[in-house]
């Protein structure tokens, strides 16, 4: 049985990277809306490496569950979901707005 120790760790585990990627993301968009779409993009991947190793924590534990242990939910590992869920959805916004800019970038210069 994983201990509710395990458990509240995996979660700050996960908070901690789904931080992270947030972190990326929101200086990506920052990037995005100044022109530089290369560097956002490279946000946007470091990002997405925060929200992986957010996803092989969790999946410690629902090894440990599919294979038959015990769980007890925490607070702090339902936080950790939430907030890398939200992470998630937001990744998926920020991906969209950089190739909003993007476009409007080429369309001004075509403008002039």
């Amino acid at each position: 049985m994983a201990t509710k120790e395990e458990i509240s760790m995996t979660g700050f585990s996960i908070v901690a990277y789904a931080g992270d990627a947030k972190t990326d993301l929101i200086s990506a968009l920052r990037k995005a809306r100044d022109g530089d779409i290369e560097a956002a993009h490279k946000l946007v991947e470091s990002a997405n490496d925060s929200i992986n190793d957010a996803h092989n924590e969790q999946t410690k534990l629902l090894s440990k569950e599919a294979g038959g242990e015990d769980m007890d939910v925490t607070f702090i590992m339902v936080h950790g979901q939430d907030t890398l869920m939200t992470t998630m959805m937001l990744k998926d916004e920020v991906e969209f707005f950089i190739d909003e800019y993007d476009r409007i970038n080429k369309i001004e210069k075509k403008l002039g």
